[in-house]
């Protein structure tokens, strides 16, 4: 493909005013003329915001402040380039750990200094060609389309040529686990494997396996790849997310250490180092990984008052009370204007001043955090509604404490080791049994929401069972029983009544939701592929 640079849009990050010279010049020379260039991160982002470029050269280095690896991030997080845009990151960098977080975040390409006109030609015209070929199948994945794009996989892959069969079953698989198709996925794999073991689809083998809940087999291939290859990263998270789940806390927390030795500028490796370890009590390693992760989320869009208040929670079980509130006042420093974070900040806060038998300052604190919460509505994650109910029960507000702990059993009944962190808390700071006796009531409404929709749709009052499974959701907001039942009574509207945009959205919205919530492969699967029938078969009508 030769590639017509006259008609691209492109950005050039970089801070050395004699490189950006080179490089302009360079695209000249290969006739671009649409070249805008900035210095910093700030720039960029401002820039990136403001307009659509076709391809972006950033400079992993900018100095001061945002790097490279920062702004890629923040493209990412908040999708500022479109699908068919070309992202390269260049550096001199040659140390391991840099080029590991660089890669991390997955550019288009990884460029070194000194590198020729020529060089840079090939790499754009090589992604732009990659990037051309999948466009229909990447603009309907954009537009989370995902039926469409699967429809059109398939025919790229029964006409296509053999240079590019297999990217295309690559793609194609990795496609069928985001729709959490499985079945076609590990067919997909299997035969790959069988002709060359490649890396790529022994590790897509390895996710269906965690998927699917079979741990032993999971850990077992992404042990595999860690040995064939030390620095594929992200087989080290999939071993300890699958360590986790098997309940071998520590071991996972080993393997995180050991992938963070090799790539230390991993943000988001970090924050699942520092959790882990903390709930499952190695404060060293948490403490550790959460100065970590604040140090690192300075210029990141991944920083967050949840690790500042991480950290402040580690030190105050360490009995290092003056440390958390330093902690504490840095987050209030960090996070001005945040209700969110002046809400952590005041939940530790009444803990602290608590342990230290400061009544007066125990009540102020408490006073702040029912006005940040009352600030914050429905939107406080349910680890701090966890945090603000034992705030409660700490200031002898037992009644609101009470009444927060319901919703917050209702919402997370299925979540059984998060129900258990509700048990440990109460145990501590409740009253009675009160938690055991909410959640006992709350799973007997359940089984009555259930039984009641169910009953219904037997009958074949569909609507009728809509509304009481709608209600349930509103009472029940995250039950897998509750949401995939849901799901099942739209599908078979859909197959009886006929489809539509809306009804397809709305069966849509609640797969997802079952799979987001953690809901078991076997009740998920079947209803996945029933959809994606039921809507590939409306889109060729």
């Amino acid at each position: 493909m030769k590639l017509n640079l006259k008609n691209k849009s492109i950005l050039i990050i970089e801070d050395s005013s004699v490189m950006r010279s080179a490089i302009k010049e360079m695209l000249y020379s290969l006739n671009a003329m649409d070249i805008v260039e900035c210095s910093n991160a700030i720039e960029a982002l401002i820039l990136l915001k403001k307009n659509q470029f076709d391809i972006v050269l950033c400079d992993y280095n900018l100095g001061p402040g945002k790097n490279g690896q920062h702004i890629l991030e923040e493209i990412r997080f908040h999708k500022l380039l479109r699908f068919d845009a070309v992202f390269i990151m260049v550096t001199v960098e040659h140390d391991l750990s840099m080029v590991l977080s660089a890669m991390e975040n997955k550019p288009d390409e990884y460029l070194t200094k000194p590198f020729t006109a020529q060089q840079l030609l090939l790499r754009l015209q090589r992604n732009a060609a990659r990037k051309e070929f999948l466009a229909s199948v990447e603009r309907e994945i954009a537009r989370e389309n995902f039926p469409q794009a699967i429809q059109n996989y398939d025919k790229m892959l029964k006409y296509n040529t053999k240079n590019m069969h297999l990217q295309l079953l690559k793609l194609r698989a990795e496609l069928a686990i985001k729709v959490s198709d499985f079945s076609t996925a590990k067919a997909i794999y299997e035969k790959i494997l069988q002709q060359r073991e490649l890396l790529w689809a022994k590790q897509g083998l390895g996710k269906i396996y965690f998927y699917q809940e079979d741990y032993q087999r999971a850990s077992g291939i992404f042990q595999e790849l860690i040995e064939q290859q030390p620095m594929l990263m992200e087989a080290y998270d999939w071993l300890a997310k699958t360590l986790d789940k098997a309940g071998d806390h520590q071991a996972a927390i080993d393997i995180l250490s050991t992938a963070l030795d090799l790539s230390p500028h991993a943000i988001l490796r970090q924050k699942s180092l520092a959790s882990l370890a903390g709930l499952n009590g190695n404060l060293e390693i948490a403490e550790k990984a959460y100065q970590a992760t604040i140090k690192l989320g300075r210029y990141s869009v991944h920083k967050a008052s949840g690790d500042f208040s991480g950290l402040a929670n580690i030190q105050y079980k360490n009995h290092a009370e003056m440390e958390a509130l330093k902690t504490i006042d840095d987050m209030r420093q960090e996070f001005i204007s945040d209700p969110e974070a002046q809400l952590r900040a005041a939940v530790v806060e009444t803990e602290i001043y608590d342990r230290l038998d400061d009544d007066n300052l125990v009540r102020q604190a408490y006073e702040r955090v029912k006005h940040f919460s009352g600030q914050l509505g429905n939107k406080i994650p349910r680890e701090l509604q966890l945090d603000i109910i034992k705030a409660s029960y700490i200031n002898g507000d037992n009644d609101r404490a009470d009444a927060l702990l319901q919703d917050l059993i209702s919402g997370n009944l299925d979540d059984q080791q998060f129900i258990d962190e509700i048990k440990a808390m109460h145990r501590i700071h409740g009253s009675g049994s009160n938690a055991e006796q909410l959640i006992e009531i709350t799973r007997q409404q359940l089984v009555e929401f259930n039984n009641n929709g169910v009953a219904l749709f037997k009958q074949g009052k569909l609507n009728a069972a809509l509304e009481v499974f709608s209600q349930a959701i509103k009472k029940l907001p995250n039950n897998q029983t509750i949401i995939l039942n849901m799901a099942k009574i739209l599908l078979h509207d859909i197959k009886t009544c006929g489809a539509n945009t809306e009804k397809l959205r709305q069966a849509r919205v609640y797969i997802n939701k079952a799979v987001q919530i953690g809901s078991p492969y076997k009740k998920v699967d079947h209803l996945q592929r029933e959809y994606a029938r039921l809507a590939t078969s409306h889109t060729t009508l």
